[in-house]
């Protein structure tokens, strides 16, 4: 059975662009711009990684990570933030609010799958 990657990016071309990446390496990649609805998506996708972006509409993707680890039922779920904020606070931030990883945009197909392996396999 294939791995389960849900993408939370507000803008439909990058989320089509880690939807591709992780479909050609072998991972099932399920997209979703809308940061409020996180947590129904998760509870109904079952999803194995969260790839989230960091600036976003409405709930950033610090604040969602931070909310979705200290969940009893999403907690044990791995994060990646995926984010155009390169800068070492940026990513000490991300770390912090619980992320298993960091992704600065603009990234490579093999950096991306190579930091979803690492997480998941």
């Amino acid at each position: 059975m294939l791995k389960k990657v849900l993408i939370v990016d507000d803008s439909q071309a990058e989320s089509r662009l880690m939807q591709s990446l992780l479909q050609s390496a072998g991972y099932s990649a399920v997209p979703l711009s809308d940061p409020m609805r996180i947590e129904q998506v998760v509870a109904s996708e079952r999803p194995n990684l969260i790839l989230l972006d960091v600036v976003m509409p409405g709930r950033n993707g610090f604040q969602a990570c931070r909310e979705l680890k200290n969940s009893k039922e999403f907690g044990k779920i791995p994060i990646i933030l995926v984010s155009s904020k390169n800068g070492e606070s940026d990513r000490f931030w991300g770390l912090q609010q619980g992320a298993d990883a960091y992704v600065v945009k603009p990234f490579t197909g093999e950096q991306l799958v190579g930091e979803v392996k690492k997480v998941i396999g």
